[in-house]
């Protein structure tokens, strides 16, 4: 089943809308990777203009930021521990922007986006 991401084909109202075009190929969506904790796993994708984005299935590694210090280090993930874009996520230690993981410094807050950039950076919190 494919991610349809182009206009729907009903009104606010309800009613029908007529299409313009039939579908295109760049109005074509994709799964979401769902990054978890694990041996590192990437897989390549050709995106548009023949351009390559790494896509991040596993990491047991992030590139953790110190501002006390101004320091970056490669800590260990040691398990997720809140997650806004889904609570169950956290329970499936499944990884995206914004969520909250746990490391050997303290607890992190990841600012890169691993299912689109392939690789994990993190801020430490206090």
């Amino acid at each position: 089943m494919t991610i349809y991401q182009g206009k729907g084909t009903k009104k606010f109202t309800g009613g029908k809308l007529r299409r313009n075009h039939s579908k295109r190929r760049y109005e074509l969506g994709r799964e979401p990777s769902l990054t978890r904790i694990g041996d590192t796993e990437r897989r390549s994708l050709r995106t548009l203009g023949g351009n390559r984005k790494l896509i991040l299935l596993k990491e047991l590694y992030a590139n953790v930021y110190n501002p006390d210090d101004k320091t970056t280090k490669k800590l260990k993930i040691l398990t997720v521990k809140e997650n806004q874009a889904d609570p169950h996520y956290v329970q499936r230690n499944i990884m995206n922007k914004g969520t909250i993981i746990s490391t050997d410094l303290g607890n992190a807050k990841i600012t890169s986006r691993p299912g689109q950039n392939g690789i994990i950076n993190a801020v430490i919190i206090k």
